[in-house]
């Protein structure tokens, strides 16, 4: 573990926030495992490439610079922050005088943990009841497993928890998403025809009557180019605002890491129709380049002017317990440490 990562830890070794992960430290450590092998293409791109560029001997010049910059687009974290990230860089290496690479490697870590901070903001679901959770993003983003999931999570902290089968374009998102509900034992409201809106109106009211903690409404998936199919989803917000006035509490964007730089085009699009609060990460399941978590906390999205969207969770796999919040000392480690 980094230096500065392990005094962080030493010195707040919890973050009240943060809601307990489910499992004991045995399955903490095997989440890391998995975060660590599912981020293995860009640990190979920077271990090796990096272990190169920061090597004994390996003298800290132009060179040097431009190689890491090569690196780093490479790794998805784009143009933005890999800018960033060199310039304080040489900051660094001119204020503390050194002369070999191998010096700047913790401070790499170091920058980046400062960019990836402003976004672990761990989701609250305590402060309503229900507390209504809408997911939306692309077709093939993995919103209903990712509801699944969600749903797995928060039942391990004792939350009672309702779906809302809202994608009623997709034929088998019924059905996935009723599997789901069985496999967690929790009940999901559906219907066999009508639109989306209704079908998660009803999935409020029902909640609102039982006294359910958390509805996590699912979406169809569209391209922001479907302006019909935006224009649609802006209604099925309107509506779950009438069903309980204030919600949804927290409108996620569930981002496929595959798609690099094209999700920070997605988070813009959705966060100008439906005013974003929050994202979830998935597939960094060792084919995706996380460096995209660090483009996406440098971007600065319409609705929001200089706040950066929160990442709530990130997923590196199949398994139910794939899905957990993120943590940027994690992630960093994961990324870039030995």
């Amino acid at each position: 573990m980094f230096g500065f990562l392990k005094s962080r830890k030493s010195a707040d070794p919890k973050t009240p926030a943060e809601p307990p992960a489910p499992g004991n430290e045995g399955e903490a450590a095997g989440w890391f495992s998995r975060l660590k092998a599912g981020l293995a293409k860009t640990r190979v791109l920077l271990n090796t490439d990096v272990v190169g560029l920061f090597g004994a001997g390996r003298k800290l010049d132009e060179a040097f610079f431009e190689e890491l910059e090569t690196v780093l687009l490479g790794a998805d974290v784009g143009i933005t922050a890999t800018t960033r990230l060199i310039d304080e860089l040489r900051t660094r290496a001119r204020s503390e005088r050194h002369t070999e690479a191998a010096q700047l490697r913790e401070a790499l870590a170091e920058i980046m943990y400062e960019m990836l901070r402003p976004i672990e903001q761990p989701l609250n679901v305590g402060t309503h009841k229900p507390f209504v959770i809408m997911l939306a993003g692309v077709n093939g983003a993995g919103k209903t497993t990712s509801i699944g999931k969600l749903a797995h999570y928060y039942q391990a902290q004792g939350k009672s928890i309702l779906l809302a089968a809202g994608d009623t374009f997709r034929a088998a998102a019924r059905e996935q998403l009723m599997a789901w509900g069985e496999r967690n034992n929790v009940a999901v409201v559906s219907q066999a025809t009508g639109d989306a809106a209704a079908v998660i109106f009803d999935a409020i009211t029902a909640a609102t009557a039982r006294s359910i903690d958390i509805v996590l409404a699912d979406t169809a998936g569209r391209l922001p180019t479907q302006l019909h199919l935006m224009e649609e989803i802006k209604k099925v917000k309107r509506v779950i605002d009438k069903a309980l006035p204030g919600a949804p509490h927290e409108t996620l964007i569930v981002l496929d890491a595959n798609n690099g730089q094209n999700a920070l085009a997605q988070v813009k699009a959705f966060d100008d129709a439906l005013g974003v609060t929050g994202l979830v990460l998935t597939k960094l399941d060792g084919t995706a380049k996380g460096g995209v978590l660090a483009a996406i906390a440098h971007m600065r999205a319409g609705t929001r002017g200089a706040r950066p969207i929160p990442v709530r969770f990130i997923g590196v796999g199949e398994g139910i317990d794939d899905l957990r919040p993120f943590k940027a000392d994690e992630f960093v480690e994961a990324l870039l440490g030995e």
